[in-house]
């Protein structure tokens, strides 16, 4: 029998951002809330640059605002997207999405990842309803309408009454949740590293499909941007271990020269892509929130954005359970969160694995149709709607 030190309302599974976003969002409830996370505490406490910027919309600002997380990043880290353009092969053509006229505001912002991930463990840690068990891993959960059972690496046996699983998109603990979903590993790494040039990026974002290879380039401060660059698995391992000389080299012929002289800002860091669609959303006494539901490819930059969203939605319907007086796995709010996040992810999620499916076939016809495709985007106003929708406008 757990002590009453293991028992808990919510256990929830991995303090990466939307982890800890959700707990915070329950952070101010009389809920007694676990995170399971199987890295050290001093990593939490200082998240190492893992080369990943998060291209935030308005719609997680005002979430991350509302958590108290935004105000406390620092104004240096929040880089303003003014525009963005998307590129086809060695066409001078650019589809082009721009603040609305007359707006002051521009389209998002892009923090850095272990920004975000310190500002909400700086908010887990103020509030004392909300437990960190860190360098633990879940190595097996029980399921049931009554409850969860969860057993961590270390021998604990904790009890809740809600599970949720928010490690990964290769997600162990859904795994052991017995809840099935679409793995796709792409057969393609992200090669990801800062650098400094000579040209000026004017805050414009840019996504260039190229052939073999996509490019993404993302302004941060004055002459420094993030450059990831998407190959075959095989070609971007052969990219990063290149010496620093050669592999900026390599980098502005990829670029040809579109940022002129650089020089490495950061270390370089690479990430296999892989998609996930989970199957379901929930369990009896369980639930998924972030990429263990949907890791989204990183094309369209939404992954975030949707997780954040999604795990509002959960803690809004617990928060809501609660004040009706229902159980926080009430099986009708579980189902309805699930209903209401599909809604919101489906369309995103097919199209952008639709867009890379069309953007990277090399077919001589393919690579008609997706020049075809920009030009329409720029005149037609319900596909650049659309597809301003995805980029995060």
């Amino acid at each position: 029998m757990a002590s009453c030190d293991d028992s808990f309302d919510i256990i929830v599974a991995g303090a990466g951002p939307v982890g800890l976003s959700f707990a915070a969002s329950l952070a101010k409830s009389d809920l007694k809330v676990a995170v399971v996370e199987q890295q050290p505490f001093e990593s939490l406490a200082k998240p190492p640059s893992d080369g990943r910027e998060i291209a935030l919309t308005f719609a997680s600002i005002n979430i991350l605002r509302e958590l108290g997380a935004w105000d406390a990043i620092s104004v240096n880290h929040k880089s303003p997207v003014q525009g963005a353009r998307v590129l086809n092969g060695s066409s001078p053509f650019a589809l082009c999405f721009d603040p609305p006229r007359g707006s002051a505001e521009p389209l998002g912002f892009l923090i850095p990842n272990c920004r975000i991930r310190d500002a909400l463990f700086k908010i887990i840690r103020s509030h004392h309803r909300v437990q960190l068990l860190c360098g633990h891993s879940v190595v097996a959960v029980t399921n049931s309408p009554k409850g969860a059972v969860v057993n961590l690496s270390d021998g604990r046996r904790l009890t809740a009454r809600l599970f949720v699983a928010a490690d990964s998109r290769l997600s162990r603990t859904r795994d052991l949740l017995g809840i099935a979903a679409d793995i796709n590993r792409l057969g393609s790494s992200m090669v990801i590293c800062r650098v400094r040039h000579e040209r000026a990026h004017h805050q414009l974002a840019i996504e260039w499909f190229d052939h073999h290879q996509t490019i993404a380039i993302l302004p941060l401060m004055e002459g420094e941007s993030s450059l990831l660059v998407t190959l075959r698995a095989n070609d971007a391992n052969r990219l990063l271990a290149l010496d620093d000389d050669l592999f900026l080299i390599e980098l502005t012929d990829r670029c040809r020269g579109r940022l002129g002289k650089m020089t490495l800002a950061s270390k370089r860091h690479i990430y296999p892509l892989v998609t996930t669609w989970a199957h379901s959303f929930w369990a009896p006494s369980a639930a998924l929130v972030g990429d263990a539901a949907v890791g989204m490819h990183p094309v369209t930059a939404h992954g975030f954005n949707i997780g954040l969203d999604g795990q509002k939605r959960l803690a809004h319907g617990i928060l809501t359970a609660i004040r009706n007086g229902h159980d926080i796995a009430d099986p009708d709010m579980l189902s309805s969160y699930e209903s209401r996040l599909r809604l919101r992810a489906a369309p995103l999620y097919h199209a952008t694995n639709l867009l890379v499916g069309i953007y990277s076939n090399e077919h001589p016809a393919a690579r008609f149709a997706r020049h075809v495709g920009l030009r329409l985007g720029q005149y037609l106003p319900f596909v650049r709607h659309g597809i301003a929708n995805m980029l995060g406008r």
